[in-house]
């Protein structure tokens, strides 16, 4: 019982930060870029092209391209990708459409400024989104498709599916600057995407030296689910036989592994060191 209530909390708990990301992706939208007359990236780029060229409102844009982009997601990336997709495509048509009659003119009269903000900000939601498991759709599905069977940066992938929808605001807007200010929103997109899903995926490995390495190994092992190797050591300056506990845990869990040291050894000797990349149980899965 108390692990089907654990698992409907989590559900949920996915959806509020998936929700949350999606209302940043759209504000980012209506309140920075699309008043400067910019376009990014994505499906969201396509809408705001045919926008600016005929003033049909992006929302409905980006779901009726979606529409079909999602049967895709389902049947590549299972349906539960496509349960939060749909989701997500019904959440961002409603806040585009919503925010984007309430805004008129830009928040900020500087269109470098506005691309900065503009690209940084849904870079951050498309993270948040991409961290649990979701997406907004378009050049999404696409890097997730291929971050499925290989070890690229989802950031890369939609950079350079970018580059094109970008280059045809062109042909509507006849503007160099806005053009380049475009390829300015996207970089940033790009940079605060890979910013917070390399800052989710964070690993440390940890190597603890003390007396108590048992009490450690266990806390370790049952209370944060992380895998644990004691192995034999001698302390060269007393020759005294030691034990060393090695594991290698995310980022975040360190905090309560700390203070559970300190409880059990406060003399506890431990180093701790950042990793690149962990592939394995637990962690993320190894792709050729």
């Amino acid at each position: 019982m108390k692990e089907l209530i654990r698992k409907k909390l989590e559900y949920i708990n996915d959806y509020f930060i998936i929700t949350l990301g999606l209302l940043l992706y759209a504000v980012s939208w209506t309140l920075f870029i699309l008043p400067a007359q910019i376009t990014g990236g994505g499906v969201s780029g396509i809408g705001a092209v045919i926008y600016f060229a005929t003033g049909f409102p992006i929302g409905v844009t980006y779901f009726l391209i979606n529409v079909v982009l999602v049967l895709i997601a389902i049947r590549i990336l299972g349906p539960n990708f496509g349960i939060k997709t749909i989701y997500s495509m019904a959440v961002i048509t409603l806040a585009l459409t919503f925010t984007q009659q309430l805004v008129k003119e830009p928040l900020i009269d500087d269109t470098f400024l506005s691309s900065v903000l503009g690209g940084g900000i849904a870079g951050i939601g498309l993270g948040i989104v991409f961290t649990r498991g979701g997406s907004t759709g378009g050049t999404d599905i696409i890097a997730a498709i291929v971050n499925k069977y290989r070890n690229i940066s989802p950031g890369r992938i939609i950079l350079y599916c970018d580059v094109i929808i970008i280059a045809s605001s062109w042909l509507v807007l006849r503007s160099i600057d806005k053009l380049v200010y475009g390829y300015v929103a996207m970089a940033v997109t790009s940079y605060a995407l890979d910013a917070v899903l390399s800052g989710a995926n964070r690993s440390a490995q940890m190597l603890i030296f003390s007396r108590k390495y048992d009490e450690i190994a266990d806390f370790i092992n049952q209370q944060k689910y992380r895998g644990v190797t004691v192995i034999d050591g001698v302390g060269w300056y007393s020759k005294e036989n030691v034990k060393v506990v090695i594991s290698v845990v995310r980022k975040r869990e360190t905090g309560a592994i700390f203070r559970k040291i300190k409880e059990i050894d406060p003399n506890a000797f431990i180093s701790m060191g950042s990793v690149m990349g962990v592939y394995g149980q637990g962690f993320d899965q190894l792709k050729l």
